[in-house]
C-alpha cells in the first residue's frame, strides 16, 4: 500500500515521459475517488485505500498506453452533464461547449418570443450537444440524428441519464429529418471535418470512430451536403450552427457564397482565438 503523494508523483513522472499532461493524473484520481481535489491534497500523506490504489494503477497504465481517460472511466463531462462514451462516439471536446453557449445566446436573441423552438442536432454522436441545448433551453423541441445506430444507442442512454427529452433518428445527415418533413428554427451540426489525408494523434485514430472524424478529401464534404439541402429543412427564418476546423475559414467562405449567396454568416473564435464556429443566418 502506498501514500497518495507517492502514487501521484510516480505517475506524473511516467506521464511526462510519455508526453501526456501530468494534470491527467490528478484529474483521473479526482474522478475515480469521487473526492474534491482539495480533500485529496489534505490527505496526501495518508495511505491510499487498497481498492482505490489497485483501480487507479490499472487505469493509469491504460492511459499511459495512449487510451483516452474518458474511455477508461467510461464517461466524460460536458457543460456540466455526465456523458457516457465508448469507441462508438467521439469524446466531447471543450471547444464544443463554446458552440453550445453561442447557440443558446442566439436562440435568446432571435426566438425570445417563440413558444417553442424546433431544433435538430445532426451527427449527434454521444448526444452531448442535443442534451445540453435541450436542458438549457426549455422551449426546445429537440431531435438528434446520426448515421451510426451504435452512436444513437449511446446518445439515448445519455439522454435518459440527463433527463433530456429528445427524438432520436438514424440516418445519413439530413435524410431522416427530410423523410419526416421536419422544419427547423435551428440546425446544429458538428460534422466530421478532418481532411482524409491529415495525420492525427494515435490516441484519436486508435480509439475514436473514423466515421465521425474524416470529412472527405478537403474536409468539407458534409458541410457541402447540408448547405445544398438547407432550403428543404429550414423555416422562413432560421439559423444554422457548425463547428469547423480552425484553418477552414477561407474555404468555408467560398462554399457558402457559392451555395447560399443570400444568407448572412459569421465566424466565431474559440477561447484560443481560433476560428472554430460558423453561424449561417437565413432571413434573420
Amino acid at each position: 500500500m502506498s501514500f497518495l503523494r507517492e502514487l501521484v508523483l510516480d505517475y506524473e513522472k511516467k506521464a511526462l515521459e510519455k508526453a501526456i499532461s501530468e494534470e491527467t493524473v490528478m484529474a483521473y484520481l479526482v474522478e475515480l475517488s469521487q473526492r474534491e481535489r482539495y480533500d485529496l491534497y489534505l490527505h496526501f500523506e495518508e495511505e491510499s485505500p487498497q481498492d482505490l490504489e489497485k483501480e487507479f494503477c490499472a487505469g493509469m497504465e491504460r492511459i499511459l498506453k495512449g487510451e483516452p481517460m474518458a474511455h477508461v472511466l467510461g464517461y466524460s463531462w460536458f457543460y456540466g452533464y455526465k456523458i457516457l462514451v465508448n469507441r462508438d462516439v467521439l469524446i466531447p471536446r471543450y471547444e464544443t461547449e463554446e458552440l453550445c453557449a453561442n447557440i443558446l445566446n442566439r436562440m435568446d436573441t432571435f426566438f425570445s418570443n417563440a413558444e417553442k423552438i424546433d431544433i435538430a442536432d445532426v451527427g449527434t454522436g454521444s448526444g452531448a450537444i442535443a442534451i445540453t441545448l435541450c436542458r438549457e433551453e426549455e422551449k426546445c423541441v429537440m431531435r438528434a440524428s446520426d448515421i451510426s445506430s451504435e452512436a444513437v444507442d449511446i446518445a439515448k442512454k445519455n439522454a435518459q441519464l440527463n433527463e433530456a427529452t429528445i427524438e432520436f433518428l438514424v440516418g445519413n445527415m439530413l435524410d431522416p429529418l427530410l423523410e419526416k418533413g421536419i422544419q427547423l428554427d435551428v440546425l446544429v451540426c458538428n460534422p466530421p471535418y478532418i481532411p482524409q489525408a491529415e495525420e492525427m494523434e494515435s490516441s484519436v485514430v486508435d480509439y475514436e470512430p473514423h466515421v465521425a472524424l474524416f470529412g472527405g478529401k478537403d474536409g468539407l464534404k458534409y458541410y457541402r451536403e447540408v448547405f445544398m439541402n438547407a432550403h428543404r429543412i429550414l423555416k422562413e427564418k432560421a439559423f444554422m450552427a457548425f463547428e469547423m476546423g480552425w484553418n477552414q475559414r477561407e474555404a468555408m467562405t467560398k462554399l457558402i457564397k457559392e451555395i447560399l449567396p443570400e444568407d448572412r454568416f459569421e465566424f466565431l473564435k474559440d477561447i484560443n482565438g481560433k476560428d472554430r464556429m460558423l453561424f449561417v443566418y437565413h432571413n434573420l
